[in-house]
């Protein structure tokens, strides 16, 4: 199966935004849709494993900041390959609180949405959040980051004179022969299901 052929499929790129009760947190998706206008509803998916999904079972709260062009791989880097358990993802960015007290970041987005959830569908691996529209705003014109547009322009570029595997999702490169069955990428830590031959 060419997996690939999904990556054909028209996303958006977003940092989800929560807060634990503690401190923000937020986490890279691309699984977001206003399904009708009236009532206005958004679906969101998120994987069980994020820690951002437990928050907003707990919290059933949550932004979509949707990611302009001028979002360079570090954003990628902070929300997507990291823990908010571990860390704090907002420490040195620039953002400001919406009406319902979760972060928006500013400079590298275009527009902000926030959701109150009022149902979680269990889809074995993740959870499809259905949730009201409860602000919304644009914040400039700048055109919004797609998936596309961060495979070809944001993403780093695999190193061809290596020899070894590369991670589909990060860029990570392994070197050796053969790549470890059970394999975690050090970086975004997914499987080696992920990894191609260079």
């Amino acid at each position: 199966m060419d997996k690939t052929a999904l990556y054909k499929i028209s996303y958006g790129l977003y940092v989800l935004t929560t807060n634990d009760g503690k401190k923000d947190n937020g986490m890279i998706c691309n699984t977001v849709m206003q399904v009708t206008s009236n009532p206005l509803t958004v679906v969101v998916g998120i994987n069980k494993s994020n820690y951002s999904c437990e928050t907003v079972l707990r919290t059933k709260k949550m932004n979509i900041v949707t990611l302009s062009e001028k979002c360079d791989f570090s954003i990628f880097e902070r929300f997507g390959f990291a823990s908010g358990k571990d860390k704090d993802k907002f420490e040195g960015l620039p953002y400001w609180k919406s009406q319902n007290d979760l972060p928006v970041l500013i400079d590298i987005t275009n527009s902000f949405i926030s959701l109150k959830v009022k149902e979680a569908i269990d889809l074995v691996t993740h959870y499809l959040f259905v949730c009201d529209v409860t602000e919304a705003k644009v914040i400039n014109d700048d055109n919004s980051m797609t998936y596309d547009y961060y495979h070809k322009y944001v993403k780093r570029k695999v190193d061809t004179t290596k020899k070894g595997y590369v991670c589909t999702i990060c860029g990570y490169i392994y070197e050796g022969e053969p790549l470890p069955e059970d394999f975690i990428c050090p970086i975004c830590k997914h499987p080696a299901s992920v990894f191609v031959k260079l």
